[in-house]
């Protein structure tokens, strides 16, 4: 009997100092949505890097709020119906899209003064608020976008895109993220700085990009940067990323299994704290 007792004294002891769950919601683009969804990659990752981050650390819950294409501006107009739950942290990855698709990038002072939903720095400050409204101790993690090389999706070729290595609607990929990484230092925030890592520059993207010689017409592997202005025609053309090219992409922009683990592992050290 004291056996027993003893036992489920242990017992208790044991649940009482059971780390309690860390819940965690990622705001992100189609690089967080993709998690969820290996079968829009051609299943080409096999995880992605919320997937990696709870497997090394088992006491974080996940919500994925990854909304396929969205901008940060679209995030911040559609915020109060997205159903974003009170959590102890919440990482905002975003920017790629606002680049791409022309979004004024603004200046700080949108994102100081509160301007609203014109810019991306004034689109970040109502997702900033939004997220201490629901719970004003949550850590807060903001991610920078990455370099991108030459996009073409798996599923729609027609679905393209040139890399970062030039300036879209007269902004540069960099300038996103270095407006990320400052509101991070004004906020004191962490900031998990993609854009300016070691081993995601644009040469390190894909191994090579797989189109026809212009002058001959044979399919010749191109690595970054001999691959710019090389037609690709995405009625004719084989899809130019084939396996072998995967390297921290599978296709110029989504990161591979390779990326997702570098993401993940750059977020398991600020969530360990």
């Amino acid at each position: 009997m004291k056996k027993i007792i003893i036992l489920f004294t242990l017992v208790g002891l044991a649940c009482a100092f059971r780390p309690k769950p860390i819940s965690w919601v990622a705001i992100g683009d189609s690089i967080t949505y993709l998690n969820e969804h290996p079968d829009e990659t051609g299943n080409r990752v096999a995880k992605g890097y919320l997937t990696r981050v709870v497997e090394q650390l088992p006491d974080i819950q996940y919500t994925n709020q990854g909304h396929n294409g969205w901008t940060a501006i679209r995030i911040a107009t559609e915020i109060e119906k997205l159903g974003i739950t009170k959590a102890d942290v919440y990482s905002v990855f975003l920017g790629t899209n606002d680049w791409w698709g022309g979004k004024p990038l603004g200046i700080y002072r949108d994102y100081q003064d509160n301007t609203g939903l014109g810019t991306v720095y004034g689109s970040f400050r109502v997702i900033i608020n939004k997220l201490r409204s629901l719970n004003e101790q949550a850590k807060i993690i903001l991610i920078t976008p990455m370099q991108r090389a030459d996009f073409v999706y798996i599923n729609n070729f027609k679905n393209n895109a040139y890399g970062s290595y030039k300036e879209k609607n007269g902004q540069w990929l960099e300038q996103f993220a270095n407006a990320v990484d400052s509101i991070g230092r004004h906020e004191h925030f962490p900031v998990v700085d993609l854009y300016h890592k070691k081993g995601m520059k644009l040469n390190n993207l894909v191994k090579y990009k797989r189109l026809k010689d212009p002058q001959t017409g044979v399919y010749t592997n191109y690595a970054y940067p001999h691959f710019i202005n090389i037609p690709f025609n995405p009625e004719t053309d084989e899809y130019p990323y084939p396996p072998e090219a995967i390297d921290v992409t599978y296709d110029g922009l989504h990161p591979s299994d390779k990326g997702d683990a570098m993401i993940a592992e750059m977020l398991v050290k600020i969530l360990k704290r």
